[in-house]
Order: C-alpha cells, then structure tokens, then sequence
C-alpha cells in the first residue's frame, strides 16, 4: 500500500513495485490511504507525513491503536530528514525511513524486499517511466527554449525533469558543474535550477561563472540545495540567485510553481 499525494511519485513507486512482482494499492491523502489499509491490511505500507485530511503520523497513530493493523510494517517517505521527524516515526514503529529527495526507485524496491526478506533490487533501466522521459527530452532540448537542471540525485533530476515536461517545458539536464556550465552556454536556458554540492565545479562556483559571463549574466538561476544555513542562502543570493529553496522544505509542485513566477516575472 503507497500512501502518497505527489501524483507522479506515486506513479513512479507503483511501476516500479508492480514490475517487480508486488500487488500495489495507491491513496492520495491519509483518509483515503487508511480506509485501504482498514479494508485490505496490506503485507506493507509506505507512508507519506505531509498529506491532505491526514497526516502519515496520523495515520501511524490509527494504525498502531488497531489490533488488526498494529503488526504491518510501514516505511516512511517523506520531505523531511529532521532527527527528531524520523525519532518520532521510530517511537511510533516505522521500520525504515526514506527522505523524497535522497533516494531513487531502486532503494526504495530494495527496503521493501528486505522486510519480505526478499533480495534483488533491480529492474531494466528502461522500464523506469521517468527515465525513459529524460532520455526523451534530452535530445529535444536543445532544439526549444530550455530550462537546464543541474542535480547530481538522479532520482530528484529525473523526477523535476517529467514534472517540467509534464508542464510544457523543453528541460535538458547536467549531473556535474563542469557539464552544467558548459550546457549554460550551448542550450541557453531561460531559466538553471542549480544544486550546489556537485562533482567537479560547486553550484557556487558554477552560479559565480554564469554571472560572470555577459552572455549569461542574465539568465535566473534558483538553487536548490539540502544547504540551509543562513551564510549558504546569503552567500547564493549575493552571488546573484532569484531564489533559494531548501530540498527537504518543498515539494516537486511547489518548485514548479517558484519556476513559472520566475520566468513570468522575468
């Protein structure tokens, strides 16, 4: 059982379970998400905590005082990876804990066959629906207007590459500084969505050279980045980002959002 309500997370977790042998039920919001559980008593459930009607610790907390669910291992997937988040889960008997932007579908299959007791966590690289959408729009993006990600989690570049497709966008993309630099020059985004800790060239470095660059001084670039103190948010925005979003603080929607008041604004 996936409760989740990112549409297209859900969509990635459920392919990826069902390809590999397991029945998946979905729910989008904890309400929804615990009538399944009451009337199906999945083997397993992964759990989102920030949920429309209710919340994964909500629905933790129905579980746990259910003498028929109580014992169905749950998984949390959530944006936060706070100590005290996943403390908190533990107390309330999650036996495992993913953060959104940190993992990718292949850990995810890997944690749920380890509490089967199951091995094998692999699955063709093509069947993954967002891979196949990055290698789609890679070729295309050259050719349109572009919004260039540079991210080195695949799962989150993957993920922000279909959600901005999804949108209408041409999105090409860069796991390293050295290769986003150079794709800054040749695609001419109208828009970097930028990490920082990166291979080779930092996303410090790399927001400083594109700045630097009156062929590129111009373009807006929004970093986000699992850096969150106040010297790291200032240190970007004096070198000349639009805008400043911590990973674990905001939802793949809700950056496309920041994207589209950015680009109309600009």
């Amino acid at each position: 059982m996936v409760v989740e309500d990112e549409q297209i997370l859900l969509e990635v977790l459920q392919k990826k379970l069902s390809q590999n042998g397991f029945t998946v039920l979905a729910a989008k919001d904890g309400d929804e998400g615990l009538a399944k559980i009451r009337e199906h008593r999945p083997d397993l459930v992964l759990l989102d905590i920030v949920m429309p009607k209710k919340d994964g610790f909500e629905v933790l907390r129905e579980i746990q005082r259910d003498k028929n669910l109580k014992n169905i291992p749950v998984i949390i997937i959530s944006n936060s990876g706070q100590n005290v988040e996943i403390e908190k889960a533990k107390k309330m008997g999650v036996r495992d804990y993913l953060v959104k932007t940190q993992f990718d579908p292949a850990e995810v299959l890997a944690k749920v066959n380890r509490q089967f007791g199951l091995s094998g966590a692999t699955a063709a690289p093509s069947s993954d629906p967002i891979a196949v959408t990055a290698e789609k729009t890679s070729g295309q993006a050259a050719a349109a207007k572009t919004i260039l990600i540079i991210e080195d989690d695949n799962f989150l570049r993957n993920l922000m590459v279909k959600k901005l497709t999804d949108e209408g966008y041409a999105v090409s993309e860069a796991f390293d500084g050295q290769v986003g630099l150079k794709k800054v020059i040749t695609d001419k985004p109208v828009l970097v969505l930028l990490d920082l800790i990166l291979p080779g060239i930092d996303g410090f470095k790399l927001l400083e050279e594109i700045k630097s660059n009156p062929a590129t001084a111009d373009i807006p670039v929004i970093i986000l980045s699992n850096l969150g103190q106040k010297e790291d948010i200032d240190r970007g925005l004096q070198l000349g980002a639009v805008d400043f979003m911590i990973k674990a603080h905001f939802t793949p929607n809700e950056i496309v959002g920041k994207i589209k008041n950015v680009l109309k604004g600009s």
